[in-house]
Parts: structure tokens; C-alpha cells; sequence
């Protein structure tokens, strides 16, 4: 039977000068997963035309229960639990190189050692009562006080009605800030107003975004040059101020998220100058319809203020972490607000808690971000590095997932929906185009809205892309094995690219062998990605080396390599299925 594969083309982003055209950039899903035909962004006016591709959203008969996938079920049965077995082997205390590693791993429970040497994870992880005492208190001030200072009305229609809510969000944040980065919040607020003197003094002027811009990247750098400043260095009579950094003294760390919403304020305001089309006061009336309305329509003139702009940079469940929100975004959600559901919220609680038993248990149960810290595998079993490799990425995604659903469920606790990030599992991705439209979507959604299209969209693809991955290094951290991981990014989705034009689904879809052509292209996408992501944030450049050559220096390990290419063509298959299957239900998730 037949099967087509749904090609995917990154940030697929289109604008015109007609407002219908102009009513979506990308098919994503809504911030809940799953809801059907849905999508949570608009861009901002842009000046350049593009022509846009319609989604393939045509669907073919089930191939489940077929002979060809009775055999992939086969194949899936004896390689899932052997790739678990065979990590397990690699962190066994009889494997001559746990040695290696073993002081980097804790004590865990019934007995077991833990491996917590994942900083990130480990700080997350070690504070999680803190932070659940910080949410337990914040909900219940946040409601209560909602319920005293907001009206009763179901909007804030009005200009004239204020948003009562941003005094409380900025009270609890001032004292949340103070609490985790000590008298480093003067910092924050210092480099967080100038932010906002640049937006106020150029307004709609064509240097605005250009200085908003140049500053913000600059405090990138400096932060870092500098480690996030001492007050000595300005004046020794501030060297008092030092003492106290509070809980976590690397605010400059958790400051890029920060940088993200500054960006968003400037250029949210700065489009309010220089709208395709004028906005009457009866547009205003009407609730938004979808998430994309939120983020396309501009907010009252007069909440572009101060307060409101100081109350969304620093708004306390999304600052450290994110998920990203626009500034349009979070204005319209509270002059509109969103309710959810009961079910809905005890939903995502059993989500992320689910999600934090399973990283325990793996973290339990395999040592991969041990072994990958100190490099030990050492004449280990080719398959043995091959695991290490995979699941390292695995740990890396299911780490941030939990990280961005906790902060992601106590905004949504407080009335405020940003987007779900991981839409996706890490390993049920074959196309380096939409991976990227399901990893840190937040941060995508953002990425198209404030540089994507500004820079010309899909019209300047190539050149676009190579901007776009130097910027998400960057971001990331200054460092010369990120630059390489998003040049690499940029290398690496060139095939793909090219393969969609040399094998059009329009021109060859109907050939019996596509669906397995496309699957053995997915292949190498696959492997492609998990050199690049094993390269910027697991081993580094030369640990990447040591591990290829450690695979591909005997026959052996070419052979190895064969059934893993084997492995990952099955995996292709099904993930294609998945995603027909998801289309026959009305799911259109573009990734």
C-alpha cells in the first residue's frame, strides 16, 4: 500500500500586504497539543513578499495494520528493550571505565547510585521544594488579589481600565528577583529601563529597531565579558553591594530569556507606528480568536507604559526559564483572560510529574551524563558509544521539557498561557526542518516574528537561515562549539533542502517507492541532527571526533553502523505513519 511523506521546509514563514494573506506564517499546533487545526502566531507587518506553500494536508489509508508494519512492530520489539539493555551495560560498575566517572554520581534511591552531574538538571532538581513553596505561595496571593482589585467584567475593553494584576506581578517579582540574585536585581533593572528609554525615544522610528538591536546583543557579550559585573568595579564605595547575591549569583545567566522580551516590547511598540492597516476602537471589543490574534494585534497605546512593560520582563513564573511569551501576548491576556479547566491543569500536572518519575528513573538506572562528562568509553562495545550518544541527546530533551513545563504550568496556574515548548519527543523527529518547529517552539515562534521575517522570510531562505543559527548559538553562550553547532545546523539542512527540490512530493508521490525514498533521506537527517546537537551540548567538537572514530576504525563498527541505519529507516517509517495518523484525526502540527 502506498504512502506519502509530508515534506517539511524550514520556517516555512509568509507574509503579504493583504490582510488575508497575512493571517498565519506557519501551521503549528495551539499551545495545548493536540487541538486540532489550530495554530498560536502572527507575524508582525512586513514589507517583503513571499509566496507561500500550502500545507499538504491531503491523508491516505492506514498502514498499521499491514504485513510491511507488522514486521517494523517486530523490529521496534527487540530494539527498544536492547537499546535500554545495552546502556544499562555501559553504566554497570563492571565496566572497566566506571571508574572513570563514578565520583560524579549520588547517592539515589533504595540503594541506587543517581547520576545528578547535569548542572542544569541538578539545580532544577535539587530546588524543586523551593520552588514548589514559592508557587504554593504566589497562586494563592496572585487569585486572592485578583479577586479584590480586578472587576468582575469578563475583559478590560476600555483603555481607561487599568491592569490592576501588573501591581501584584511586579510586587512578587521584585521580591522573587531580590530573594534569587540578591542585589544583582539593580543590574537587571538598570539594563531592563534603558531597554525601555531606547523603545520611548525612537518610537516608530527606523533606527529604533536598529539600536534595540545593537544594545541588546551587546549586553549579551558584556555580560559575559564580564560575568555579570561587580559593583567594586564601578566604585569601590559599592563593593558592599557584592555581598549579598542572593540564592543563585548568575543572574547574567538566566538574563538571556530575559533579553528575548525586551525584544518583543521594543518591536511590539515599534509596529504600532507602522501597521498595514488602521485599527478601530470596535476591534478592540471583540476577544481574540485564536493565539495568533493575541500576538498579531497591538496592544492600547497607553499599555505600552512603564509599568506594564516592567511587570511582562520580569513576571516571575516565565523569567527564568521561559516558555517565551510576546509582549502583545501577554497584554491581551489580561485584558482578555484565558480560563482552563480544571481537567485541563491536572492534565499537564500528570504530564510533568510523569515526566520527573521518568528522568529519575533513567537517571537511575543509566550514568550517560557521567560517562559523556569524562569521555568513558574507552574500548567500550561500538554499540555501547552509539547508546551513550542517543540517549545523552534523550536526557538533554526530557531535562529541558521538565524545566519548561513546571514554569510553563505555574503561569498557567496564574491565568497566563505561553507556549508549550517540546511538542515533540527528541527521537520522533526526521526532518531537520520541522525538529526545529517542535524544539523550544517558544523560542522558534519568537525567532520568526523578530528576525525571520524582518530579514525577508523564506524569500532570502539560505542567508536567513545561516543568520538565524549564529544567533541561537550566540545566544545559548559564547562559545566556540556552539558556533559550530549552528553552522553545522545551517550545513546540515542544506540536503533537505536541495532533496525536496530534486524529489518534489507533486512529481513523485505517486511512485510506489517514495514513502522508502524519503525514509532513507530521514536517515541521514537523523544522524545529522544528533552529530550537530551531540557537538553544541553534550561532548564538544573533539568528543564527537573520539566517538566517530572510535566508530567507524574497524569493521566492526561499520557493520554496527549498518543495523543502526537499518534501525533508524524502521523508525522513519513509523514516524511518517504517526503523522498520517495525527492528519486523519485533523491534527496539523507541521513538524
Amino acid at each position: 500500500m502506498q504512502q506519502e511523506h509530508e515534506h517539511h521546509r524550514l520556517l516555512e514563514i509568509h507574509s503579504q500586504h493583504s490582510e488575508a494573506e497575512r493571517q498565519s506564517t506557519l501551521d503549528n499546533s495551539s499551545a495545548f497539543v493536540g487541538q486540532a487545526d489550530a495554530s498560536d502566531h502572527l507575524p508582525a507587518p512586513a514589507t517583503s513578499k513571499h509566496t507561500r506553500r500550502p500545507q499538504d494536508r491531503t491523508t491516505h489509508p492506514s498502514l498499521w495494520n499491514t504485513k510491511e508494519f507488522y514486521f517494523y512492530y517486530l523490529v521496534f520489539a527487540y530494539c527498544v528493550p536492547h537499546m535500554f539493555k545495552t546502556a544499562h551495560e555501559a553504566s554497570s560498575e563492571d565496566n572497566p571505565n566506571y571508574e572513570k566517572y563514578k565520583d560524579l554520581l549520588s547517592d539515589g534511591f533504595f540503594g541506587y547510585k543517581v547520576d545528578n552531574s547535569d548542572g542544569q538538571y541538578a539545580n532544577f532538581r535539587n530546588h524543586i521544594p523551593t520552588l514548589a513553596l514559592v508557587v504554593g505561595i504566589y497562586i494563592p496571593l496572585s487569585h486572592l488579589f485578583r479577586s479584590y482589585f480586578v472587576s468582575n467584567a469578563t475583559a478590560l475593553k476600555n483603555p481607561q481600565q487599568p491592569l490592576y494584576r501588573t501591581y501584584y506581578f511586579l510586587a512578587f517579582s521584585s521580591a522573587y528577583l531580590y530573594f534569587m540574585y540578591g542585589n544583582s536585581i539593580l543590574k537587571i533593572g538598570a539594563i531592563v529601563s534603558m531597554n525601555y528609554m531606547i523603545a520611548k525615544a525612537g518610537g516608530g522610528a527606523k533606527w529604533m529597531p536598529i539600536a534595540t538591536w545593537v544594545y541588546n546583543l551587546a549586553i549579551l557579550f558584556l555580560n559575559e565579558a564580564y560575568d555579570g559585573y561587580r559593583f567594586a568595579d564601578l566604585h569601590e564605595s559599592l563593593a558592599w553591594l557584592d555581598q549579598n547575591k542572593g540564592m543563585n549569583s548568575r543572574w547574567d545567566v538566566t538574563f538571556n530569556i530575559t533579553m528575548l522580551r525586551l525584544v518583543s516590547f521594543n518591536m511590539d511598540y515599534y509596529w504600532t507606528f507602522n501597521t498595514h492597516r488602521e485599527i478601530f476602537m470596535d476591534d478592540y471589543d471583540k476577544a481574540p480568536q485564536t493565539d495568533k490574534d493575541r500576538v498579531k494585534k497591538s496592544a492600547f497605546a497607553g499599555d505600552y507604559c512603564f509599568t506594564y512593560y516592567l511587570a511582562y520582563a520580569l513576571y516571575a513564573p516565565l523569567y527564568i526559564a521561559g516558555p517565551i511569551i510576546t509582549f502583545n501576548d501577554f497584554i491581551s491576556q489580561l485584558r482578555f483572560p484565558k480560563t482552563f479547566p480544571i481537567r485541563v491543569l491536572t492534565m499537564w500536572v500528570g504530564r510533568l510529574l510523569f515526566a520527573l518519575l521518568t528522568m529519575e528513573f533513567t537517571n537511575h538506572y543509566m550514568y550517560m551524563v557521567a560517562i559523556s562528562r569524562r569521555q568513558a568509553w574507552d574500548n567500550d562495545p561500538i554499540l555501547q558509544i552509539c547508546m551513550i550518544g542517543l540517549f545523552n541527546l534523550v536526557l538533554i530533551w526530557l531535562k529541558l521539557l521538565i524545566i519548561w513545563r513546571f514554569f510553563r504550568l505555574w503561569a498557567m496556574l496564574d491565568g497566563i498561557e505561553a507556549p508549550e515548548n517540546m511538542i515533540r519527543c527528541v527521537i520522533n523527529n526526521y526532518s531537520a526542518l520541522g525538529f526545529w518547529r517542535s524544539w523550544h517552539r517558544s523560542f522558534n515562534l519568537w525567532i520568526i516574528r523578530y528576525i525571520y521575517i524582518p530579514l525577508g522570510g523564506s524569500h532570502r531562505a539560505m542567508y536567513n537561515i545561516l543568520i538565524v543559527f549564529t544567533f541561537v548559538a550566540v545566544w545559548h553562550d559564547i562559545q566556540l562549539k556552539l558556533l559550530a553547532w549552528g553552522w553545522l545546523i545551517s550545513l546540515f539542512i542544506v540536503p533537505e533542502i536541495v532533496a525536496g527540490r530534486i524529489f518534489p512530493k507533486q512529481k513523485w508521490g505517486s511512485w510506489p517507492y517514495y514513502r522508502h525514498l524519503c525514509a532513507l533521506g530521514a536517515v541521514g537527517n537523523i544522524l545529522m541532527m544528533m552529530i550537530a546537537n551531540l557537538v553544541g551540548f553534550c561532548i564538544g567538537l573533539d568528543g564527537v571526533k573520539h566517538m566517530l572514530w572510535d566508530l567507524f576504525s574497524s569493521f566492526q563498527g561499520w557493520m554496527t553502523m549498518l543495523g543502526c541505519c537499518g534501525a533508524l529507516f524502521v523508525a522513519a517509517q513509523v514516524q511518517f505513519e504517526v503523522r498520517e495518523a495525527e492528519k486523519r484525526r485533523g491534527v496539523f502540527l507541521n513538524c
